[in-house]
Order: C-alpha cells, then structure tokens, then sequence
C-alpha cells in the first residue's frame, strides 16, 4: 500500500484488508513522507502484520510502490491505494486464481466506482473501459489494468522492475508485461469499491489527444526495449513462475 496524506480514508480501507489478511500474511505500507497523521494512526493499529516504512522525502506513486515491491516477502502481492474498501471473499478469490495455474503473474477484479462520500457513480470500472482485454497492445491503445484492483505473483518482477520511466503508471506496465510473460486471470466479480475524488494520485479528467499520444509512444518504446533486453538475456519464454513450494 502506497500511503500519503491518506488520514481522511485510511482506516476504513487498512480495517477491509485486515479483515481478510490470515495471521502469516502482511501489509507492508510505505508512507511518501506524509504530513497528516497517517503514520501515527498506522503505528497506533498495533496489528503485528502491518510492516511500516517511511519515504525521507516524497518520491512520487511509481516509485513508492516500487518500494513496496522490493520489500514483500511473500509469492502474492496484492497493489493497495490508501482510500479504497476490499469486499469479502477478495483475498481467497485471488489466491485461488494464482494456485489453479503456475503460470498465473496477475490477477485482477472488476469494481465499484464510488465517490468520496461513497456513493455509487459506476457499479462497474471494467464497464467504463469497454470491458476488459489485457493483452499488452491493447493496453497501450487503453489501459484497463487498475492497480487497486491487481495482484501479482512476486516472479513477475523479475521481468517488470525496475519500472521505466515510459511507462505512465506502474499498474499499466505491471500488467502489459505480466500478458508477455505469463498469463493474466480476470474476475469479473466486484471486489473493491473503487474510491474517486479530487486527491487521487491517477487523474480522473481525460488528457488531450498530443499528450495521451505521446504517452502511448513512450510507453510502446518502453516495453519493445524491456522485451530486447530480456530476449538478449534469454529470458523472454513463458515457464512457471511460482516457487516450487508454492503450490
């Protein structure tokens, strides 16, 4: 969970997920050097799964998530904003989608947009984007990977990190590069109320035309050069991804 500022929501999403987290599972938040009290209501929590680092300064939402990346410990990794709500039964469904198939290095949900004081605007995100297709051309021409909404096997960054600068969000490259080399399970079930309001972190007004453009060439440049470099290292081939002890 990337985490700043997020005092006015945090506690209604960190108690959705605690509800579900089993007693060897862990919230590993890291705080962009917030201002509010975010940390000291974290801190007051006292719940032992709640691994809490703190950015010195505010290194921006790709780059604290990356940070949470590189410091979870288990094979699943659930992507977590501080002002949405997990819905019953998100933790088991994910989890059993990534144990069916090895070869499984992302998950995700459809969900319920709501408003800040939340209000239903869209009983379906997927709905919104034309339903989903997440093979990596059609991201680039519209993204409907939703960070909130994913999971993913931790194998998975060992192709995707570090994150490139082209790529606009780390959600979208997590999710074009996981259809490269593994396979992407979609469930169509709501998990999550998806939380826009005027503070998100993605912006919710469409860009113009020359700079979505611009975005979509940079991002293309930026996943043809990952795919060279793993080709070089001979690395580009679909395989399990799952530790043998996972499953």
């Amino acid at each position: 969970m990337a985490v700043h500022n997020g005092g006015r929501f945090l506690g209604e999403q960190v108690e959705s997920i605690l509800a579900q987290l089993q007693d060897d599972d862990e919230l590993v938040v890291i705080d962009d050097a917030s201002s509010d009290d975010s940390v000291a209501w974290l801190e007051s929590i006292g719940d032992a799964r709640i691994r809490l680092h703190r950015n010195p300064s505010n290194v921006g939402i790709r780059v604290t998530f990356e940070l949470g990346f590189t410091r979870a410990r288990h094979d699943m990794v659930f992507l977590c904003d501080q002002d949405d709500v997990w819905l019953a039964g998100k933790r088991d469904a994910f989890v059993a989608a990534f144990l069916n198939d090895s070869n499984v290095v992302v998950v995700l949900s459809d969900a319920e947009l709501i408003d800040a004081d939340g209000a239903v605007i869209s009983p379906s995100f997927m709905a919104t984007r034309g339903g989903f297709r997440g093979e990596w051309w059609n991201t680039i021409m519209k993204n409907r990977y939703l960070g909130c909404s994913m999971a993913v096997r931790r194998g998975l960054f060992a192709f995707a990190l570090p994150i490139p600068a082209g790529a606009p969000m780390h959600d979208m490259w997590l999710g074009a590069i996981g259809s490269i080399v593994g396979h992407v399970v979609y469930l169509p079930e709501i998990y999550l109320r998806y939380r826009r309001h005027g503070h998100n972190a993605t912006p919710s007004t469409r860009r113009s035309i020359p700079v979505m453009l611009v975005g979509r060439v940079r991002f293309l440049f930026a996943v043809a050069g990952r795919l060279l470099r793993l080709a070089a290292t001979g690395r580009l081939r679909r395989k399990s991804l799952a530790p043998k002890s996972a499953l």
